[in-house]
């Protein structure tokens, strides 16, 4: 798969530090990049603070989640079926909770890294094909919770990458949440072989509530 992305500016907090919704729409097509690879983000999830059941910060703050409230532009990494690490990058105002979960995205740098890290892929458009794959091919673990991705001395940057038109940006469900499920906060880049497959959550996915 080769993708050409143009690797620009590093994206600054007041970007943001918006509401997660907009911050999610705002994060596609951008790149991820720590060390040797880059990551260009094809899907990712929105989720609030106190009005959202499915968030981690619902019920307040928590040694686990308080990367979440703030400041913007954070990096918050979680572990989650005792295995697997997921990353977000924090939103919203210092003190308000809210993150965008980054579910999928294209390699577009030190490729064969990516590979090495993740060689049971069967074609290089599965490498970061879903929430865990991504933080494996990108080398992110429990250090990387808190960094700031705005610091361009951070071994972490958020790049603005490509725009991605209107028409090839689509919303939808959110995955493997186990509450508000049904809210269209998920959004992609429709065509990416890298989006992930669509799962409804259930009583099996409480596990996964961010």
């Amino acid at each position: 798969m080769s993708v050409s992305v143009p690797l620009d500016r590093q994206l600054t907090r007041e970007e943001l530090a918006v509401d997660p919704v907009d911050a999610a729409r705002l994060l596609l097509g951008c790149v991820l990049e720590a060390g040797e690879v880059r990551v260009r983000l094809v899907e990712v999830e929105a989720y609030r603070g106190g009005d959202d059941p499915a968030s981690h910060c619902y019920r307040g703050i928590t040694p686990r989640n308080e990367v979440m409230f703030g400041p913007a532009g954070h990096l918050y990494v979680y572990f989650v079926y005792g295995m697997h690490f997921c990353a977000n990058v924090v939103a919203l105002t210092d003190g308000v909770p809210g993150a965008v979960l980054l579910r999928a995205g294209e390699v577009v740098g030190g490729l064969e890294e990516a590979r090495s890290r993740r060689p049971a892929s069967r074609s290089d458009a599965e490498l970061a094909k879903g929430p865990a794959r991504l933080t494996t091919v990108l080398g992110l673990d429990r250090d990387d919770n808190g960094v700031d991705l705005t610091d361009p001395a951070s071994p972490v940057r958020l790049l603005a990458g490509e725009p991605v038109p209107p028409a090839r940006m689509h919303a939808g469900p959110r995955v493997g949440v186990a509450v508000a499920m049904d809210v269209p906060w998920r959004f992609w880049v429709d065509g990416s072989p890298a989006v992930s497959v669509y799962r409804r959550g259930g009583k099996a996915a409480r596990r996964q509530t961010r």
